[in-house]
């Protein structure tokens, strides 16, 4: 950590995810010193100018804090190859993104002294600039020992979220959750788009819209939504 207890950030994974939230951390004071290649560097570039690209390990290798921001079944692979090539580093904090893993995957990377954390910002990324006012509005899902759990919500906070503690027994339920919810939604909407196009709507995304934001608001409403203020961090339990 550096004297001002800002972070040397570094990203693997320059898909929707890492960019934007490289860029909230670069917001918040850390120095971003490398992101990995994505498939779209037009868009990576407009999100983090000048943050040079480097690969997998050199981003672990000079990094105080590393975001692993990569598809689900690239995590586990990922971690332990860098720690076969002894790319994790001794009081390195090591961050994941994915809603169904604990901070249990990182365990190569604990094996050789990095301290690992699991934050899962429950948003759909667009991998653009809107993406930030979404996470200032949006809960986090962190997990990580007991220790250096502060560390984690603090993160979360920094990103512009609001930290949940989630066991690490419960990270699949969560994971489930999370996937459920984008599944079913994205599909329904798909599904009721088709049939209106059948019936002759013009642009049924748009006819949709307004019904859809508004039904969506009853649902949450009724499942209990809402800001918790004034009140300790929630814990999900397995």
């Amino acid at each position: 950590m550096t004297r001002d207890g800002r972070l040397g950030v570094g990203i693997i994974g320059a898909g929707r995810v890492g960019p934007v939230l490289g860029a909230a951390l670069g917001g918040a004071g850390h120095a971003l010193v490398g992101i990995t290649q994505g498939s779209d560097q037009e868009r990576v570039e407009a999100i983090l100018p000048g943050v040079p690209v480097l690969d997998a390990t050199e981003v672990a290798r000079r990094s105080e804090l590393v975001i692993i921001a990569v598809p689900h079944d690239q995590l586990e692979g990922l971690v332990t190859g860098l720690a076969e090539v002894g790319a994790w580093q001794p009081g390195q904090l090591v961050l994941h993104t994915d809603p169904a893993w604990g901070a249990g995957i990182l365990a190569p990377a604990v094996a050789k002294g990095a301290i690992p954390l699991a934050v899962h910002p429950a948003i759909e990324f667009s991998g653009t600039s809107m993406d930030l006012r979404a996470l200032a509005s949006a809960y986090a899902a962190v997990t990580a020992p007991g220790p250096v759990l502060p560390i984690a919500q603090a993160l979360a906070v920094e990103l512009g979220c609001e930290p949940v503690v989630v066991d690490e027994s419960a990270r699949p339920a969560y994971g489930e959750a999370i996937a459920t919810a984008r599944v079913f939604s994205r599909s329904i909407v798909h599904q009721a788009a088709a049939l209106l196009a059948d019936a002759g709507i013009p642009y049924p995304g748009s006819f949709l819209s307004a019904l859809a934001h508004t039904t969506l608001d009853h649902a949450l409403a009724e499942a209990g939504s809402g800001p918790v203020t004034g009140e300790p961090p929630a814990t999900i339990q397995g």
